[in-house]
């Protein structure tokens, strides 16, 4: 059994993690932690690079967890979490969503509503509720 969390370097992201280390713990499974970018920008705020990659992986190292943290670029992030889920045959998909208005819903595409409709798992997605974190 794995979960796989699609992280990102925010509020959103940390929510994501929070759940998804909750659930693997509970279930007792593999844990992946995704954290793509799309590569096109000298500085993508939501990819953990460097000392944030380092801190990622020494938190979940704290709380005991032995997760398998990838960071694929790629121009197409929802494939890239949804060509994880089907490599390590996910149980679960976590992500974390935030409000977007119905402009920004016409305009942009979101990566979140692509992967709650194309992923062939279940997906859990949570809302980062705006106190500090717990566990990640």
């Amino acid at each position: 059994m794995t979960v796989v969390v699609a992280y990102s370097e925010d509020d959103q992201g940390r929510a994501a993690l929070s759940y998804g280390v909750a659930e693997a713990t509970l279930r007792g499974s593999d844990l992946v932690v995704v954290n793509a970018t799309r590569g096109d920008a000298y500085v993508d705020r939501r990819f953990a690079a460097g000392s944030a990659a380092d801190h990622l992986r020494d938190e979940l190292a704290r709380l005991g967890v032995d997760a398998d943290v990838r960071q694929p670029i790629d121009p197409d992030i929802a494939g890239a979490v949804l060509a994880v889920v089907a490599e390590v045959g996910a149980d679960e998909l976590v992500i974390g969503i935030r409000h977007r208005s119905p402009v920004g819903k016409a305009i942009t595409g979101s990566v979140a509503q692509r992967l709650l409709l194309d992923s062939p798992v279940p997906v859990l997605a949570v809302k980062h509720d705006g106190r500090a974190d717990s566990a990640v």
